[in-house]
């Protein structure tokens, strides 16, 4: 029985390391439920992300009526905060503290910032649609400090978030932490999607109150089980007599290594190309091949399908120490051969060809992501792990 039990066991670990890779993304430093509940800022970060760009930019325009051109500008704002993702992360890396912490008050701020603007986001959401009987541009001001300040939060936190789960891995950990972590972002959208979309069904302003606060609520909550007792206290590193390198000075470093410039231009360009789809295939697939609404809705779960493929192989491939530039290649590939299917679908009139296509282009999306954030994260040096992963993001959120 002992042999049988010990047999059994055996199999289910092989299983587990071959259909769930992700799991091979723990170690003794980083067990898997820390390594989960840290991921937790990410689920957060897509949250927001999908009810700035996707929710309220709907609600705006058919629900309140707010005008187009408004709602653009609105929606852009959070990206005026993208460029200054690199300086959050040096500020990071050389935080003065004398509690010791380098990373957790940046999170901490983020949060607050995302949790003050969701918080007077809705009555400033009402104000601007112009049911109020003060000035106008006090909803014009109240919306745009709302949406500033969800972007800067949105921004810090998972800046400074990433560079810690880099600073708790096990360099040998950290591609398998990177894919959980894309993985995490990625729940976050869908699940966040289907939610406000479910609870914004039957919509009312004191419906569009509790929603967006509820929110608020739910990123204070995911952040700080995240951020619990994550970083350890280091006051000898974080001492206030230390001398700290200037923003340029670390930046012309990092330029100077291993090609972080062509690195950066890779992440810019691959970024662009996989986002110039997102308001083309859906009107594509109804005007074109003549579907339904029902069925071009399901373009979005088949490129996270994709996208979840994507990360599952990414993080097998980078584990067994697969060159991670050539997996964003790949990912390039992959795109190129699903835009061809998806131009292919309206010659042929094939539906099948547009679907396959949609499938790909999330999995190419994900393999690049993946790829490009693990080749800086390689290549980041020693003690500027924020710096790298928010010249990273500043160059990926601006694409």
């Amino acid at each position: 029985m002992r042999r049988l039990n010990a047999s059994l066991a055996r199999g289910w670990t092989r299983v587990g390391t071959r259909f769930l890779p992700f799991a091979d993304a723990a170690s003794p430093d980083l067990p898997l439920p820390r390594l989960l509940r840290l991921s937790l800022f990410q689920v957060s970060v897509g949250m927001c992300a999908v009810l700035l760009v996707g929710t309220l930019n709907r609600v705006m325009i058919v629900e309140l009526a707010v005008p187009a051109g408004l709602v653009a500008t609105m929606v852009a704002l959070p990206l005026l905060f993208a460029p200054f993702r690199a300086l959050i992360g040096f500020r990071s890396d050389h935080h003065r503290s004398f509690l010791g912490w380098r990373r957790v008050p940046y999170i901490w701020f983020g949060t607050l910032l995302q949790f003050g603007g969701l918080a007077i986001m809705p009555f400033a959401l009402i104000l601007l649609s112009g049911d109020t009987t003060g000035p106008i541009w006090v909803g014009h001001a109240s919306a745009a400090l709302a949406f500033l300040m969800v972007g800067a939060g949105l921004h810090t936190v998972q800046t400074v978030g990433l560079a810690l789960a880099t600073d708790l891995a096990p360099r040998e950990a950290q591609p398998r932490v990177v894919a959980l972590m894309s993985l995490m972002l990625l729940i976050g959208m869908l699940v966040a999607g289907l939610g406000f979309g479910a609870l914004l069904r039957e919509f009312s302003q004191l419906r569009l109150i509790q929603v967006i606060q509820g929110a608020a609520v739910a990123t204070m909550a995911l952040n700080l089980v995240a951020l619990w007792k994550q970083e350890a206290r280091d006051p000898a590193r974080t001492r206030h007599d230390r001398a700290i390198p200037s923003f340029r000075e670390s930046w012309r470093g990092l330029c100077a290594e291993r090609q972080w410039d062509r690195r950066l231009v890779a992440v810019g360009l691959g970024t662009a190309a996989f986002a110039m789809q997102d308001i083309l295939l859906e009107p594509y697939g109804g005007e074109i091949l003549g579907l339904a609404v029902g069925t071009t809705t399901t373009l979005t779960a088949l490129c996270a399908a994709g996208g979840v493929a994507a990360f599952a192989l990414a993080a097998r491939a980078l584990g067994r120490g697969f060159d991670p530039h050539r997996l964003a290649a790949h990912g390039v590939l992959a795109g190129i051969v699903a835009f061809v299917l998806v131009l292919a679908a309206s010659p042929f009139g094939s539906p099948a060809s547009f679907a396959a296509g949609t499938a790909l282009i999330g999995f190419g999306a994900g393999l690049l992501t993946v790829g490009l954030l693990s080749a800086c994260i390689d290549a980041a040096p020693d003690g500027k792990a924020g710096l790298a992963l928010g010249a990273w993001g500043a160059v990926q959120a601006s694409a």
